[in-house]
């Protein structure tokens, strides 16, 4: 496909399609801090799907201190450009926007290139680098490795991209407005780290070049979703689908144990399933019914929830030999190997409604597979089988149902309060 050029930088959707937690989080502290964000595109043929994660690590300068760009190509493949100088990064407070100019063309000066441009503008004036707004991705960078932690070597030696996305399901119902997708607690400093789904579901064009392969797309399912806080959690699954044999349906479930208030030793296991379809959302979270899981260290994915109205049960296998290990950042060690990803998961997916004594009614009103979904797993413990139930303790689960819209609440008069990403 031609290389579309534009003379303006892209512009974002709507208010109301975008989600809660896509500006950048950041507040000027000292203190141990990282911000990730990830984006998936499925091109249409097995094993042809790639990621796109950057994680911005310490900005205050401390030791961590650190740019992270890994791509995970087709074939469950890898490639790391890694900078300690995160001068050039920049992202937006309020909006998903952020991007960095790792070396600018001749004539060019890195440190000008602090906001997204048209994608004319950036093919002429970045050689290396990125910038990437829910719409529009682009970047181009080298197998780079300095400073980072692990023994994980680059399968090839650039890659290239630029791709348009339209989004479809965000995190809420179709054009209503979206949720937190830890609710409203997630904009206080409660959970360890924290996680927002950006968009459930869009559809992207463009190209991606890997090593000197270049594969076009159209409307190619599209994912992303971010993390900030003080590092990964201890543990953590993820099983995420947009390529089932309805394309209008779109999952995510994860389980994970994480830190609460910033207390030494206080942890939960926490875990949702979230479904979109017809245009709907189906939140399964552990404030408004149980979720349970069972996972192999490799293998296996198996997760069942139950709220009031519907049941799910979330069924996801992988080869032996699949996946690729991927970095992370970690809260001791900055970006280091700390996760496996396969984009071959074989994805089942059920649902059920339930009448009011809390039995399925007769048959499912959803029933799909798909032989390319994303899993996941990551962090340490994984000796055997994870065997848990999300423990969503009082008064947090009282507390996270109450109907307080933060950022109205904080947006109100001529003063803007809201927290930084919110």
């Amino acid at each position: 496909m031609s290389r579309a050029r534009s003379t303006n930088a892209p512009d974002q959707p709507r208010i109301g399609a975008v989600t809660p937690h896509s500006g950048y989080h950041y507040d000027g502290s000292k203190r141990r801090f990282f911000e990730g964000w990830y984006f998936n595109v499925n091109m249409g043929k097995p094993g042809e799907t790639f990621a796109l994660i950057f994680s911005a690590e310490d900005p205050s300068g401390d030791r961590l201190s650190g740019m992270g760009v890994q791509v995970m190509g087709p074939g469950d493949t890898y490639l790391l450009h890694h900078e300690l100088n995160i001068d050039t990064f920049w992202a937006d407070k309020r909006s998903l926007a952020l991007g960095a100019c790792f070396k600018a063309a001749a004539g060019k000066s890195s440190s000008t290139l602090k906001q997204m441009v048209s994608q004319g503008d950036f093919e002429r004036d970045v050689e290396l680098g990125f910038q990437s707004c829910l719409t529009l991705h682009q970047g181009s960078i080298v197998a780079k490795e300095d400073g980072a932690q692990g023994n994980l070597p680059s399968a090839v030696p650039n890659a290239k991209w630029c791709f348009t996305v339209q989004p479809v399901y965000g995190w809420g119902d179709s054009g209503g407005k979206q949720k937190s997708t830890a609710g409203w607690l997630a904009a206080l400093p409660v959970f360890e780290p924290h996680w927002q789904i950006i968009l459930s579901h869009g559809l992207a064009t463009g190209y991606l070049e890997w090593g000197g392969k270049r594969y076009d797309f159209k409307d190619a399912p599209s994912y992303s979703e971010k993390n900030w806080g003080l590092g990964f959690p201890k543990r953590w699954f993820w099983v995420q689908c947009n390529t089932f044999n309805d394309p209008d349906v779109a999952l995510t479930a994860v389980g994970a144990r994480r830190g609460v208030l910033n207390l030494p030793g206080v942890e939960e296991n926490v875990g949702l399933i979230g479904v979109h379809w017809k245009g709907k959302f189906l939140e399964l979270v552990p404030w408004n019914g149980e979720i349970k899981w069972e996972v192999s260290p490799w293998g296996s994915w198996h997760i069942s929830a139950r709220g009031k109205t519907h049941e799910a049960v979330v069924h996801a296998t992988a080869e032996d030999d699949s996946g690729t290990a991927l970095r992370a950042p970690t809260i001791d060690n900055g970006l280091t190997p700390f996760c496996r990803d396969s984009f071959y998961g074989k994805v089942h997916l059920q649902v059920w409604e339930l009448d009011t004594s809390g039995k399925r009614k007769a048959g499912t009103v959803l029933d799909v597979h798909s032989e390319s979904g994303a899993v996941e797993i990551g962090g340490g413990g994984w000796n055997s089988v994870w065997k848990a139930q999300a423990e969503m303790k009082e008064p947090l689960r009282s507390a996270v149902n109450l109907p307080i819209d933060v950022e109205a609440l904080t947006s109100f008069g001529p003063i803007d309060l809201r927290p930084s990403g919110l």
